[in-house]
C-alpha cells in the first residue's frame, strides 16, 4: 500500500517549474524558522540563508527523480535537510562537539525522515561524484561525458577520433581511476553511512 501524496506537494512543484510565486511563499513561511535554527545551532544568518538554499536545491534535485513523491508535511522535510545539511557542515567546520539543538513542532516527521535521508545521500554523493570527477585529466572527463550521454562507444570513438578499442579501454581506465579516488578518500565512508 502506497502512502497517498501530501497537500504540501504544491511547493515540490513551484520548486520543479521555478514559480516564483510558489518559492518566495516558501521563504516568507520557512525561512525564519531555518535562521532560528542554524543560528541556535553555532550559525549565523548568513549560514541559514546559505543552508536553506542549498536544502531547496537539494529537495528539487531529489524531486526531478524517477518515483519521487512528497508524503509528508513540506515543513517537516525541508527542516530535516536542512538541519542534516547543518549537521553535515559543521562536521566539516570540524567543531569540537557537535550537539544540534532541536526545534520542535513538527508534525509527521516519520515519513519527512526517510526522504530527508534519501535526499541528503544522494546530495552527498552527488557532491562527492562532482568533486572527484572535476580531478580527472580533461580527456578523461570529455570521454566520460560523451559515453554517458547516450551515444554508443563507437560514435564516442568517433567523436574523440580514436579507435573503438582505445576508447573503451580509456573508458574503463578513466572509471576505474575515478571511482579509485572515491572510494579512498575519507568522505566516501561517511557517505556509506549516512
Amino acid at each position: 500500500m502506497s502512502v497517498p501524496l501530501h497537500p504540501d506537494s504544491h511547493y515540490i512543484h513551484a520548486l520543479l517549474n521555478n514559480n516564483h510565486r510558489g518559492i518566495t511563499d516558501i521563504y516568507n513561511r520557512f525561512a525564519t524558522r531555518i535562521e532560528r535554527f542554524v543560528c541556535a545551532n553555532n550559525g549565523s544568518p548568513d549560514d541559514a540563508r546559505d543552508v536553506f538554499q542549498d536544502a531547496l536545491i537539494a529537495i528539487t534535485r531529489q524531486a526531478q527523480r524517477p518515483g519521487f513523491a512528497l508524503t509528508c508535511p513540506f515543513e517537516a522535510y525541508l527542516y530535516l535537510v536542512c538541519r542534516g545539511k547543518w549537521f553535515n557542515e559543521l562536521k566539516r567546520r570540524q567543531r569540537a562537539a557537535v550537539t544540534i539543538v532541536e526545534s520542535s513542532g513538527f508534525n509527521d516527521t516519520e515519513h519527512a525522515d526517510a526522504l530527508a535521508d534519501t535526499t541528503l545521500r544522494e546530495e552527498e554523493r552527488d557532491r562527492l561524484f562532482r568533486l572527484f570527477f572535476e580531478k580527472l585529466a580533461a580527456g578523461c572527463r570529455q570521454l566520460l561525458q560523451l559515453a554517458w550521454s547516450g551515444i554508443s562507444m563507437e560514435e564516442v570513438s568517433a567523436q574523440l577520433g580514436v579507435s573503438y578499442g582505445y576508447a573503451r579501454k580509456k573508458k574503463h581506465e578513466c572509471v576505474s581511476q575515478l571511482m579509485g579516488w572515491i572510494q579512498a578518500s575519507p568522505e566516501f565512508a561517511l557517505v556509506k553511512h549516512l
